[in-house]
């Protein structure tokens, strides 16, 4: 028991006047007045007794706001960022100690299978990456990969394309099967999301070959297939290639997939693909490229990137 709970309970069982008690114990009053006042104030009755405590409470309570508004999916590295960006004075250590102490997790890890299948007739293309997964402007390199998203009524299948200046997410195409068909969709797709093959790769393309994007993928036949190289050769694309059998040559997309997993697959169990498409392209296009941070993009997201380096190219 403490000095000043002692002295409260000889006044509240046995009527001794606290000014006695303090007396004979050699505490001072103002000591024991304020003592009294955190006790019996308004935090006392959340167990919020001193600053560091209500602070403490107050963090908390903005953590758990604002790991709900970003779907559960940030850990302490973005979420800190997120605080910061809404004027909170917080470190990472600070917003990881606080999800720790309520039970807040941002992953679950779930792996998936591959989908490659090498063609071994198909032509073969040169790695123009070479594990260089950067780009000092938007479309000059861009990767891709598929992955399969299993429902309860079969899977569903997505071909990403990514470019790797601000890692925005250009095409995602879904279909019931991963051929070759997927694969030309999401080109497409990406094509079209940045105004065009000329947008994309320069008025003079067609004379000089540098300006045209790369697009590098794994060797599997839905890349090497001839109704794919034909329409990366209409749009001015210069396709790239990893080896077989090594997830590192293509880790930018590899590492897409990853996200997508533990961010949305290992939280749905999807009881069809209609399903399933609606939440992953949502969370593709909703989240993953307006609102999801990336390392690689100055821990900003891939739009808030693009728009915000957009100014800095224009004056250069």
């Amino acid at each position: 028991m403490s000095v000043a709970r002692f002295i409260a309970d000889q006044r509240t069982g046995y009527r001794v006047p606290h000014t006695v008690t303090c007396l004979l114990l050699g505490v001072s009053m103002a000591w024991f007045y304020k003592w009294l006042s955190r006790a019996t104030g308004p935090s006392a009755a959340s167990g919020l007794h001193t600053p560091r405590d209500r602070r403490r409470d107050t963090i908390d309570r903005a953590v758990r706001v604002m790991f709900a508004r970003k779907r559960g999916l940030h850990g302490s590295p973005r979420l800190a960022h997120d605080l910061r960006d809404d004027g909170w004075q917080v470190s990472e250590k600070t917003v990881a100690g606080s999800m720790r102490r309520q039970g807040l997790v941002a992953r679950r890890i779930k792996r998936r299978n591959g989908l490659t299948k090498q063609d071994k007739t198909a032509p073969k293309f040169p790695d123009l990456v070479k594990r260089n997964f950067t780009a000092e402007r938007p479309n000059a390199r861009w990767v891709g990969d598929m992955t399969e998203i299993p429902t309860a009524a079969g899977k569903l299948y997505l071909a990403t394309v990514i470019d790797l200046y601000s890692r925005r997410l250009l095409g995602a195409a879904t279909s019931l099967h991963p051929d070759a068909e997927l694969a030309c969709a999401a080109i497409k797709m990406a094509v079209a999301a940045r105004g065009g093959v000329d947008a994309v790769n320069g008025e003079g393309w067609r004379e000089d070959e540098s300006q045209r994007v790369i697009f590098h993928t794994d060797r599997g036949s839905t890349y090497t297939a001839n109704s794919h190289t034909k329409l990366c050769r209409k749009l001015g694309v210069r396709q790239s290639m990893g080896r077989v059998g090594s997830c590192f040559d293509n880790a930018a997309a590899e590492a897409f997939f990853s996200s997508l997993e533990w961010e949305v697959l290992s939280l749905h169990d999807f009881e069809n693909t209609r399903q399933a498409q609606a939440v992953v392209l949502d969370w593709c296009y909703g989240f993953y490229n307006q609102e999801r941070r990336h390392s690689s993009a100055g821990m900003m997201s891939p739009i808030n990137y693009e728009n915000t380096a957009a100014p800095d190219r224009e004056a250069a």
